[in-house]
């Protein structure tokens, strides 16, 4: 037996459910037979009635009130051997005159099957009436016994109502549980009775066709049942298999024993496409913060290293110094370098969270002219160790709202100010300049320092970029561009640098570029 996923085995389940219930529902409804039975009844009683009416009219003596029996009988013949029905006709007395039982052919030979006398038979017997009872066929409530009567008919009560004028039915069954109907007519001319049609099915008539029924039923339930198998089995192996394989892959990738190796589905343009397509993608960009956080660790450890080397070296000659000059200066390069140390494992610490940060934290509309206005502010009033000069130029139109975390833009443009005064000369100006480009608000940060060289427009935003005037070594972690780069495509912009003298240049100074786009206010 092969092995199924259990999302294979609920869709069996369920198709086979709905299948079972539907199935189940035709036979529960069909379950006792009636719309057939009294189908049938009632086209016993219209046949009754015709040949009734029939004999009425030409086999009567309107004069004497009496049945002629030898007319009756040819018509009664002729009339009733086309269909399946036993006929009996009764005089006024209740006395039998004629049965077609001793008239027509099929009725001559009379064929009976004895009770099962072995255990096998008796067995076969007893599931027969069970599946009969099951399937409707012949339900389980018992009816009253049909019996042959003798020449008086009036021991049938549908014989005796007829007698009195009116037409009655009956339903039993025999000795082997088998439905017989019978319709019983009264021979009229206006008001004069002159004598009893009575009609009955032979034994197992209406079984055999509610056996018929059954079996048909079952026969397109057998076949459904294989269509619902192999149709569910298609739709697992579409379904089930395809998730099978994604999940293995998803395991071999957690256990770290496969990389990039999640199946893909370009011919599947479904659901199923779409979540291989978003695994996989999803892994690879696992893969790539792995790989990130790697570098990240490696280029950390680089960074760090210079400063304890340096510190290293300057305490062991601390130990050395001859003179207080020189222990001076020492101690110069150990608070240096600790500082340095200090503002590192901040940065880094800041770094290394803001992702976390940022897919937690919820977008909010910002004010961006009054969050620039009131960094430039902060700025003038803190700002004194270039005596640089700050000028905001705010062009944007007024309520203009962009979409992010006010202290993260903040940050962002703390870092591109920060950066700009390192390279101003003092009395220099960085200039900050806001205006609207379409749906985008704009900023730019400019210095009048050296520039930025063309090579290096790109590389300025990778972590721990350092270059710089020598006099501000050591001041800047090389993590400030890095993380406003990050800050700003969280938000759905972007960041960029240029110079602002001819291309090609290094004079005039650097210009860097916030686009981010305008939300509603």
């Amino acid at each position: 037996m092969p092995h199924f996923s259990a999302l294979t085995w609920r869709i069996l389940a369920f198709n086979a459910l709905a299948l079972i219930v539907l199935v189940g529902g035709v036979i529960l409804v069909q379950a006792t037979g009636r719309g057939l039975v009294e189908e049938r009844l009632n086209s016993i009683q219209e046949q009754a009635n015709i040949v009734a009416g029939t004999i009425a009219q030409y086999a009567t003596d309107p004069d004497s009130h009496t049945l002629r029996v030898d007319e009756a009988e040819p018509l009664l013949r002729q009339l009733i051997a086309p269909t399946r029905l036993r006929g009996r006709l009764y005089l006024p007395t209740g006395r039998l005159a004629i049965d077609t039982r001793n008239l027509l052919a099929r009725n001559v030979v009379q064929t009976q099957e004895l009770p099962a006398l072995d255990t096998a038979t008796k067995v076969k017997e007893w599931f027969k009436r069970l599946y009969d009872g099951v399937m409707g066929v012949r339900p389980f409530a018992s009816l009253e016994p049909y019996y042959e009567a003798s020449n008086d008919g009036r021991i049938y009560e549908e014989v005796s109502a007829a007698l009195t004028g009116t037409a009655d039915s009956a339903e039993r069954v025999d000795d082997r549980n088998r439905l017989v109907l019978s319709v019983a007519v009264p021979i009229q001319r206006f008001t004069a009775i002159y004598g009893v049609l009575f009609l009955s099915t032979e034994g197992g008539d209406i079984d055999d066709i509610l056996r018929a029924e059954r079996a048909i039923l079952l026969q397109v339930f057998a076949v459904a049942l294989l269509v619902m198998l192999f149709s569910s089995l298609y739709l697992a192996g579409t379904i089930a298999e395809p998730v099978k394989r994604l999940a293995a892959a998803a395991d071999r990738v957690r256990s770290g024993r496969g990389r990039g190796d999640i199946p893909n589905f370009p011919e599947r343009d479904d659901e199923i496409g779409d979540l291989a397509d978003s695994l996989k993608s999803m892994t690879a960009g696992l893969y790539d913060r792995i790989d990130a956080i790697e570098r990240f660790a490696a280029d950390v450890a680089h960074e760090l290293k210079n400063p304890l080397t340096s510190l290293a070296s300057a305490v062991e000659m601390f130990g050395r110094a001859k003179d207080d000059e020189s222990r001076a200066r020492l101690l110069g390069i150990i608070r240096g370098d600790v500082k340095r140390i200090d503002r590192l494992i901040t940065d880094i610490s800041d770094a290394s969270r803001l992702d976390a940060e940022l897919s937690r934290e919820a977008p909010q509309p910002v004010a961006l002219s009054r969050l620039l206005a009131t960094i430039i502010e902060v700025y003038r009033m803190t700002d004194a160790d270039h005596a640089v000069e700050f000028v905001l130029a705010d062009q944007l139109p007024p309520g203009t709202i962009v979409r992010g975390r006010d202290e993260r833009l903040g940050q962002v443009f703390r870092n591109l100010i920060d950066n700009a005064v390192s390279f101003s000369p003092a009395g220099g100006k960085v200039t900050v300049t806001a205006l609207r480009h379409e749906m985008v608000a704009r900023v730019m940060v400019e210095d009048e320092g050296p520039g930025i060289p063309p090579d290096n427009l790109e590389s300025i935003f990778e972590r721990f970029y350092t270059e710089r005037p020598s006099d501000t070594f050591g001041r800047n972690s090389g993590l400030g561009l890095s993380i406003a780069r990050q800050i700003i495509e969280g938000a759905g912009g972007r960041i960029y640098a240029e110079n602002r003298a001819p291309e090609n240049q290094q004079s005039g100074g650097a210009r860097l570029i916030v686009e981010l786009p305008i939300g509603v206010s």
